[in-house]
């Protein structure tokens, strides 16, 4: 699936530096809430594993990205999309080349609060990435 212009979908690629909580998150939420426009992947520059957290308050919502494994953008170093969507807070989220629209947003890291033990920066970070997709689709910024 090299050329993702051949497919009827705008395709939207979420990084982050591990690809394991915020890309995630929007790669999952915008193929759950969309998938009939876009396509979306995520990806990252130092890929670690999904943090079991991100898992457990996408279920609550009713997404299971169980089967999901954090993936190095190498993988996608030959597809060209439409949308590259950074989602570090921290300045260090990876540039990535081919793509006809570049934007950056900033979510907080949830592992870093101290509200992690319990999964409430999870969860507000979950929501906070759902409305904001919610709100560029309606608003047709992607």
């Amino acid at each position: 699936m090299d050329n993702l212009n051949d497919i009827d979908k705008v395709s939207v690629l979420f990084v982050c530096k591990n690809n394991s909580i915020r890309s995630q998150m929007a790669e999952a939420i915008l193929n759950s809430l969309y998938n009939e426009i876009y396509i979306a992947f995520s990806g990252g520059t130092e890929p670690t594993s999904i943090n079991k957290k991100t898992v457990q308050v996408l279920k609550e919502i009713r997404i299971d990205i169980s089967n999901k494994k954090s993936k190095n953008l190498e993988i996608f170093r030959n597809m060209k999309f439409n949308h590259v969507i950074t989602v570090c807070d921290d300045g260090e989220c990876p540039y990535f080349p081919n793509a006809e629209n570049y934007i950056n947003k900033s979510f907080k890291d949830p592992k870093n609060s101290s509200k992690s033990e319990n999964s409430d920066s999870f969860r507000e970070v979950r929501d906070e990435i759902k409305n904001w997709i919610i709100e560029i689709v309606e608003n047709g910024v992607i």
